[in-house]
């Protein structure tokens, strides 16, 4: 049995290395487009689980997959794709609540774990300034929301309630607790 990563986000893997456990990386090619008239909450789950399913993998393997959206307002925030694009995250998010959700997907053979986790998270009135400044770092543009809470972002975050590590991208207290539940072998040797 190999555990398998289906992320090629650092941050997952640096979050899963938590675990103590050996893990392959497999990145999922697929289409992770969501449905806007479907709820949020539901489609980062379902992405979440294509990935994990795309992955190539032996019977007994353990997977992992995660997708990561930004919630402000109603709407979905993902990576921006542009310079423009992440500003107007941002500014979306200055002095606003808004929510991380991590749809997170854990298979083994024919065993099937979804489960979406939510963390809130409060901004202070941001400046055009420091908007400006924070996206010319380049930190934004592969995040979801155009923000990394472990980076510049920490200055923005006034108030966050639920799991920190969902905003990084992997809620890994809630995988721990699937991961007992799928492979409690593997469990065994985890920190």
């Amino acid at each position: 049995m190999q555990l398998i990563l289906a992320s090629g986000s650092p941050r997952r893997r640096e979050l899963l290395s938590l675990f103590g456990i050996p893990f392959a990386v497999r990145a999922a090619d697929i289409d992770e487009t969501m449905d806007p008239q479907k709820p949020p909450f539901d489609e980062v789950a379902r992405v979440s689980r294509r990935k994990a399913l795309a992955v190539p993998h032996e019977e007994d393997d353990l997977i992992v997959a995660a997708d990561t959206i930004v919630v402000c307002g109603g709407k979905v925030l993902g990576k921006p794709h542009s310079r423009e694009e992440a500003v107007a995250m941002l500014k979306a998010l200055s002095g606003r609540d808004h929510q991380v959700m991590t749809g997170c997907t854990v298979v083994r053979g024919e065993a099937i774990q979804t489960f979406t986790e939510v963390t809130d998270l409060h901004f202070r009135p941001l400046s055009e300034a420091e908007i400006i400044r924070y996206v010319d770092s380049g930190e934004p543009m592969d995040k979801a929301g155009a923000y990394g809470i472990q980076g510049g972002a920490a200055l923005f975050c006034e108030k966050i309630v639920g799991d920190y590590y969902n905003v990084m991208g992997l809620p890994v207290c809630r995988l721990g607790q699937v991961l007992r539940k799928i492979a409690p072998e593997i469990m065994e040797d985890a920190q």
